[in-house]
């Protein structure tokens, strides 16, 4: 006998090609809508618009993850080798001059001192490009969130899939980071494991602004290059990350100040290595990181909104 989502099973025919390759610690309405694969039958177009309306966002970040295996070798390589090659030429090269003319900085070796500047800049300038063009691709090469748009989800899940999804893979590029870091013995691992979520913070306070900036793009232009030559290098240089940002002349101090780069060095370093912070200063740093997240996001789902539903 059939019914009108295919032939039926019988309970326990059902029950064990369900059972096949049923991922653990997945809600069970995220694996009913792989139904078909299950057991070769659809769940209805009802059905499958409440799942839409309910985990869009988390679909459209599955696919995003998805597609970084496109580049997965260079995410994987540009996360382990980095650390190397700033270990060898900070503790080797540099650090080994700093140390021998000062005896470090703050009472620590150079390396130790530049290692969570370090983690924390290269997640964040990350965050940056991930939300440039891989973001005009969903509107104008690809046109996925057009496809998106027409579905029960809203733009708005579209943009917070992109988030929670870039957002996975900072977390797991400051984890590789970070135990680089421990092998090569630039950091004790008892408390510097919070660097993983402070980077990822911090790589998405950037990167949500910039987000919201990229949706509203209809060409790719010189916009982007600017970006990078004129935001996420001058942060990179200009943030504390490789010296203590009050050695620098007060006038260029600024760039650290409003840096989600700084911000989130300053955060690292004191679980790193014990660098000085009192609570107001721990407040402002996280207030900051937070409220520029926040923003971004805000006008993120605005600008997706605008576009999708024009």
């Amino acid at each position: 006998m059939t019914d009108s989502r295919g032939p039926s099973l019988t309970p326990r025919q059902d029950s064990s090609l369900r059972g096949r390759g049923r991922p653990r610690g997945v809600p069970s309405e995220l694996v009913d809508s792989n139904d078909l694969a299950y057991t070769g039958r659809a769940i209805g177009a009802g059905r499958q618009a409440a799942l839409v309306r309910r985990w869009g966002w988390w679909y459209q970040a599955e696919w995003r993850l998805a597609s970084m295996k496109a580049y997965w070798t260079t995410v994987v390589g540009y996360a382990g080798l980095t650390p190397l090659l700033y270990v060898v030429a900070m503790g080797v090269g540099l650090g080994t001059l700093v140390d021998g003319a000062s005896g470090g900085i703050g009472g620590v070796p150079y390396l130790t001192f530049v290692a969570p500047g370090l983690l924390v800049s290269t997640v964040v300038m990350s965050a940056g490009n991930e939300f440039m063009w891989p973001v005009m691709d969903g509107f104008k090469w690809g046109k996925l969130y057009f496809a998106r748009g027409t579905s029960p989800a809203t733009p708005g899940q579209v943009a917070a899939g992109e988030l929670v999804a870039v957002g996975i893979r900072m977390a797991a590029e400051a984890t590789l980071f970070w135990l680089v870091l421990v092998l090569l013995g630039a950091t004790d691992p008892a408390w510097s494991w919070l660097m993983i979520p402070i980077a990822t913070l911090g790589g998405m306070a950037l990167g949500a602004p910039i987000m919201a900036f990229s949706a509203t793009r209809e060409d790719e232009g010189f916009e982007f290059s600017m970006i990078q030559r004129f935001v996420l290098m001058p942060m990179f240089l200009f943030a504390g990350t490789f010296y203590p940002l009050e050695t620098m002349p007060a006038y260029l101090q600024w760039i650290g100040w409003i840096s989600p780069m700084w911000h989130g060095t300053q955060l690292s370093r004191a679980v790193s290595f014990g660098l000085p912070l009192g609570g107001a200063e721990v407040a402002l740093h996280v207030g900051f990181l937070v409220a520029l997240l926040a923003v971004g996001a805000t006008l993120a789902v605005r600008s997706f909104r605008r576009r999708l539903t024009r």
